[in-house]
């Protein structure tokens, strides 16, 4: 029998060990944290050098290492210095493809003392203008296609300093000023970064919720926040480890682990828990241009990647990709996710078709920078339909409408406290005291938790459906849906109805050449989820749902496609 979960953390904690947890007051509010927390991105970017000539960053046939890369953004940062004025506390704006350049400009924006402000890419130019006016970023880097969106709205800007990265003559404005990357950047030579003193729970990051109703509001990161997501990161790898009957102190097998990008770094999973965490750990990271399940079996295959996944969405386009066959994919050993939830048929799909990769499933918000729960190895084969258990240092609660705390086993709103919890919404101080009190997240996710501490999301609050009086989790629907094999997709709906409120509707996206009938798949659900929660409407699609860059679908989207079929 291995340790339980308790002696685990205990073990790991203690004074002396590993992850020794302690504690520190941060505004007033009392938290566990990782003594060996780095106290600043900028000493991430340090450590990251000493990993020397091993490959850092593959882009297509671009490759570079980490010391190269180490120079130019220590470069970087003296120039955004020394050059643009940047001083500790400006808002440095991102807004680009995950090309190199975006991880060069994110950490010498770190070691500047900055702000960085990685902004989405999917964004129209009004919506780049948002950003960039909300964030009072004073310098942006851009690459030719946000360019073109963002010129018309310059001059409602006129503070901001434009970089261009990789401009593209079809796309550049030959009317607007801007900087080039390559003449800023120079030669990259400097080894040093620059003097400047940044404290743990100095501001680092805002990043912009993905806004599906109303404006986007900025989640401002500290410096603490972002590092302790990394300390999180390895210490689920251990406890993993251990849980799963493995020596996490054993040695490797002398090759460079790699992993492939396949979400955008300006998304908290993408920056904090891949870019950020590959940097510490010395791995390769293979960037994608955008995604495609063929070109990431040929990197895969080509790269010998370690660990891949991103959404599950994109790990089941990989495993129905008709290219999956030919390819060689031995080197996974890790599939990971989040992001979205996760059925628990794709955990079996996974251990079917890599053997010797382990699953695992986390679960985290761009408030709580990244990881707060990690479920992988023995434990998420046991426990399939649950996010993990949180790291040490994150306490959770399940609570009703008035905050009170629920018995273990109850369904109610999920509430995180942690050293990873960020600051609040930049220049929102009244959305700030309504998400976060007294040092708790209110993570609007409808959960509950095991006598082990397992979470089970079981909905966001939003994507409940009241059903007759009865509530209807959608996540528990989906996974009874994703269940069928010829389901590649699926996103549950609330359908209006006069006397009950609502129904339940599925929108369901079926394999090329499915015979699946709406009869059929109502009667494989049926045997599955209580009658009151299966669908009474379907609606059968051949193409892939909206998602937003996080990997969530897009309800409210698919609502206003199907819903005016419905009446």
């Amino acid at each position: 029998m291995p340790p339980s979960i308790a002696e685990v953390h205990a073990a790991l904690t203690a004074p002396g060990a590993p992850f020794e947890v302690g504690t520190a007051e941060v505004r007033g509010i009392t938290y566990r944290v990782w003594t060996s927390c780095p106290p600043s991105l900028a000493a991430v970017l340090e450590r990251s050098r000493a990993h020397g000539q091993a490959t850092f960053l593959v882009y297509e046939d671009e490759r570079i290492t980490f010391e190269e890369h180490f120079r130019a953004a220590a470069t970087l940062a003296g120039r955004l210095v020394d050059e643009l004025g940047v001083r500790p506390g400006d808002r440095v704006a991102i807004a680009m493809r995950n090309f190199p350049e975006w991880s060069v400009v994110f950490w010498a924006a770190a070691a500047a003392g900055a702000v960085v402000v990685p902004l989405n890419a999917w964004w129209t130019g009004p919506e780049l203008e948002y950003g960039l006016s909300d964030s009072g970023s004073v310098v942006a880097f851009v690459d030719g296609e946000r360019l073109a969106r963002i010129a018309p709205h310059l001059a409602t800007l006129p503070g901001l300093r434009l970089v261009v990265v990789r401009p593209e003559q079809t796309s550049t404005p030959p009317e607007v000023p801007f900087l080039d990357y390559g003449d800023l950047l120079g030669a990259p030579t400097a080894t040093t970064l620059p003097a400047v003193a940044i404290d743990p729970d100095a501001e680092a990051t805002i990043f912009y919720t993905s806004g599906t109703t109303g404006r986007p509001k900025g989640a401002l990161g500290t410096q603490r926040n972002i590092c302790t997501n990394l300390v999180n990161l390895a210490f689920s790898s251990v406890r993993m480890a251990i849980r799963s009957g493995r020596d996490p102190g054993a040695p490797s097998s002398g090759r460079q682990s790699a992993m492939l990008l396949s979400v955008p770094l300006f998304h908290a999973t993408g920056c904090h828990s891949i870019l950020v965490a590959n940097a510490a750990a010395g791995n390769k990271l293979v960037m994608m241009r955008k995604w495609d399940p063929e070109r990431a079996l040929e990197l895969i295959e080509r790269e010998r990647i370690t660990t891949f996944g991103g959404v599950p969405a994109m790990v089941w386009q990989v495993l129905d990709s008709p290219d999956f066959a030919r390819r060689d994919t031995s080197s996974v050993q890790a599939v990971s996710y989040g992001g979205a939830p996760c059925p628990p048929e794709l955990v079996k799909r996974i251990t079917e078709h890599f053997p010797l990769a382990s699953p695992g499933n986390g679960y985290g918000l761009t408030e709580t920078s990244s990881m707060t729960t990690y479920n992988g190895g023995a434990d998420y084969i046991a426990h399939p339909d649950s996010v993990g258990v949180p790291v040490a240092v994150c306490e959770l609660k399940v609570v009703d409408e008035h905050g009170e705390t629920l018995p273990v086993g109850s369904a109610g709103e999920l509430w995180i406290k942690g050293p990873n919890v960020v600051k609040g919404y930049w220049n929102k101080p009244e959305a700030t005291a309504q998400a976060i009190s007294d040092g708790w997240l209110h993570s609007g996710d409808v959960a509950r938790l095991d006598e082990e501490g397992f979470v089970y999301i079981v909905d966001r609050a939003k994507d409940m459906l009241i059903r007759g009086g009865e509530n209807v989790y959608s996540v528990q629907v989906e996974a009874a849906i994703f269940e069928h094999p010829d389901v590649v997709d699926t996103a549950v709906i609330g359908v209006p109805h006069d006397v009950l409120g609502e129904e339940v509707g599925a929108v369901v996206q079926t394999r090329p050449g499915s015979e699946l009938t709406v009869e059929g798949l109502r009667a494989f659900v049926g045997e599955r989820i209580a009658a009151f929660m299966v669908p009474n409407h379907w609606w059968f699609v051949t193409e892939p749902l909206p998602r937003n860059p996080a990997g969530k679908v897009l309800k409210r989207e698919l609502r206003d496609t199907v819903l005016p079929a419905a009446r």
